[in-house]
């Protein structure tokens, strides 16, 4: 018989439902994340790091679990939130159940909870803190946890997800980029493998010098998890390879370059995540669907005394989606063009990004 779980939110609302995965008590950022599909790879991305992630989509677990869908070495988000999950999965690259994966990674999920409702409780008074617990646990000392849980622009994410020491991939190919790792995916290296173009995964701390060390010809800065302000070594390392090669960001990178040019980050009321967020190009006018996991964003006010300037924007908020230097090849999308989930239609970013390196 499936034991009680709890959801106890900041507000003091417990929600409660039935526990599968891993029996523990977990505190983080609740967030809900929209799309059908995509749950491996959401749990996966180190940009969850410090949040229990809650589907919009009520069945999840359905087509199982691969490690090809991996985007990073295991699970980083803290909890996981269904309305319903299945426990006998269907799918030729199927490895194990949505069960037996949290198991693996010791992460608590908690289902039969009305996700509707508390979709509609973020979206009204903003991402919550929370703490999901599937073992036994009295309500008072639940909500007690969560009031002295610190909020997620107070805790530094990015040390707990990026690279230690240096990485490096397809060292047989012509071309290298150096990535500024806060929390790259999977999906971002292969990406540039697939291109040829060979990669060296850096902390982001490392200094501009032994950054040029492994005489890259382009530096993609990272997504990843948290605060932007709490990564400045980030934004310096931006700052002090701006006129000696090409820069990308990516969702966390958009921020860092933004703030590598003084402009300022605000923490949004409860984010974009999901695989379906319309984004317009203000140059050519072609609107894209994409996927996305950020909680904080640029202020495009800000950028008024800047050398950036948005070059797309969110249809459905209208913050920025995509910012460009104004005389020097560094550009940036807050969405994720190597997808893992959803949708491909950007990932002639990649492209892009090559081209500049190469022509450089």
């Amino acid at each position: 018989m499936p034991e009680e779980a709890k959801l106890a939110l900041e507000d003091g609302t417990i929600y409660k439902g039935e526990g599968f995965g891993f029996k523990t008590i977990k505190p983080g950022e609740v967030v809900f994340a929209t799309g059908m599909t995509g749950y491996v790879e959401s749990l996966t991305d180190p940009s969850y790091k410090g949040q229990i992630l809650m589907s919009t989509y009520p069945l999840q677990g359905n087509y199982g679990i691969s490690r090809e869908w991996f985007q990073s070495e295991g699970i980083k988000a803290e909890g996981f939130i269904v309305r319903e999950h299945n426990t006998h999965p269907s799918h030729g690259k199927s490895e194990e159940s949505l069960t037996e994966f949290l198991k693996e990674f010791k992460i608590p999920g908690i289902s039969g909870i009305d996700t509707r409702s508390l979709t509609l409780k973020i979206r009204k008074h903003g991402t919550m803190k929370g703490v999901l617990a599937t073992e036994e646990i009295e309500d008072q000392e639940l909500i007690t946890m969560v009031k002295e849980q610190p909020e997620i622009g107070e805790v530094d994410l990015v040390d707990q997800v990026c690279v230690k020491e240096p990485k490096v991939y397809g060292e047989e190919y012509k071309h290298r980029a150096a990535i500024l790792d806060c929390g790259i995916k999977n999906n971002s290296i292969k990406a540039l493998l697939k291109r040829e173009v060979g990669v060296v995964v850096l902390p982001y701390k490392t200094d501009v010098k032994d950054i040029l060390d492994y005489s890259p010809e382009a530096l993609l800065v990272s997504s990843g998890p948290g605060d932007p302000t709490r990564v400045k070594k980030a934004a310096e390392n931006v700052r002090g390879l701006a006129e000696k090669m090409p820069i990308f960001g990516i969702c966390l990178g958009q921020q860092i370059i933004g703030l590598a040019f003084e402009a300022s980050i605000y923490k949004m009321k409860f984010g974009h995540r999901g695989i379906n967020q319309p984004v317009k190009d203000l140059t050519t006018e072609k609107v894209c669907i994409t996927s996305q996991n950020h909680g904080f964003t640029v202020d495009p006010q800000s950028l008024e005394d800047t050398p950036l300037k948005m070059n797309q924007v969110n249809l459905n908020d209208g913050t920025p989606e995509g910012l460009e230097h104004e005389e020097l090849p560094i550009s940036s999308v807050q969405y994720h063009p190597e997808a893992g989930p959803g949708p491909h239609d950007t990932d002639y970013y990649f492209d892009n990004f090559v081209e500049s390196l190469k022509n450089y």
